[in-house]
């Protein structure tokens, strides 16, 4: 009989994301809760750029080719023909924030997507930062129309990494892009030891899920071995004791199918609170589980992690 993986103490998290640009009319009031993905759209923009530099946190003064405007209450940022998009973390713990966009032509039509991170939001801290392209796509001249299509917030103390400066942990811990075919999911949790003694491991890591408001999800069971879920994920090993050098890794899989039945609603679950063994430091990594109407997560035991499956 399968094991139920102990759960993670719960942890609340809330933020309200805003949109602004040259030409918008102010965006609308924040409500309380959790940060949502929200979108607006905005015209033309200038070339990429010039949307390069610093933009003044809420109440401070801001630069002469810039102007501000206060719409019922709230305020917006309108920088020389440049997206800006405001973060404010209404929660009581430093938020670390990942807002995806796409940005669009005149048109609509989705013509690449970007990412960005603004670490350690302090609580009661509003953020304002130009829109940051990236790389666009051949053809794709600067900013177009830009829309919020998805605002992710984790504790900075629980953020993942996969390198730069070690943590107090002493171990780095994210998940992968994972791997989807025919409704069945794999997502890979990834542990390195960066420190400078030995780290062991044996079993399995411990979960809890959270949904997009950082709720507990309810009525999923997470069970011991990917093959709970499906066979030949590579995630049905028998748990073994491990001990990792400096600079050795260890993986352990995630695994579920986002087929759906009659009679119950989908659950997705965004976040993951992952603990690598007893006593550690708590990672919330982001897999995105679309877990459908199964109510089943199997997690694999940890195992040296071969860096060609990677």
């Amino acid at each position: 009989m399968r094991r139920h993986v102990p759960a993670v103490p719960t942890l609340a998290v809330a933020g309200v994301l805003l949109l602004a640009a040259c030409g918008s009319q102010g965006a609308a009031p924040p409500t309380s809760g959790p940060a949502p993905a929200r979108a607006s759209g905005s015209p033309r923009a200038a070339d990429a750029s010039s949307c390069h530099r610093p933009v003044p946190s809420s109440g401070a003064a801001l630069p002469e080719e810039s102007s501000g405007s206060q719409t019922d209450g709230v305020g917006t940022v309108l920088v020389a023909g440049c997206p800006v998009f405001e973060v404010t973390n209404a929660t009581a713990q430093t938020l670390t924030y990942t807002i995806t966009f796409q940005l669009l032509s005149d048109s609509g039509a989705a013509m690449a997507s970007a990412q960005q991170t603004l670490p350690s939001v302090r609580p009661g801290r509003t953020v304002r930062q130009a829109v940051d392209p990236g790389r666009l796509p051949p053809g794709v001249g600067g900013v177009l129309r830009t829309r919020i299509i998805k605002v992710r917030s984790v504790p900075t103390t629980e953020v993942p990494s996969r390198g730069g400066p070690c943590p107090a942990s002493g171990v780095h811990v994210y998940a992968d892009d994972g791997d989807a075919a025919m409704g069945l999911r794999v997502v890979g949790l990834h542990l390195t030891n960066c420190g400078t003694r030995t780290y062991r491991l044996d079993g399995y890591p411990q979960l809890q899920l959270l949904d997009e408001g950082h709720r507990p999800v309810d009525g999923v069971s997470i069970l011991h071995g990917g093959d709970a879920v499906a066979a030949g994920t590579g995630a049905d090993g028998t748990p073994q004791p491990l001990a990792l050098r400096p600079g050795e890794s260890a993986r352990a899989g995630l695994v579920w199918r986002n087929t759906t039945g009659l009679g119950s609603d989908p659950v997705n679950a965004p976040y993951v609170r992952v603990v690598a063994r007893p006593g550690a430091a708590t990672v919330t990594v982001t897999p995105e589980l679309d877990l459908g109407t199964t109510g089943r997560l199997g997690v694999g035991a940890w195992e040296r992690d071969d860096p060609s499956r990677r």
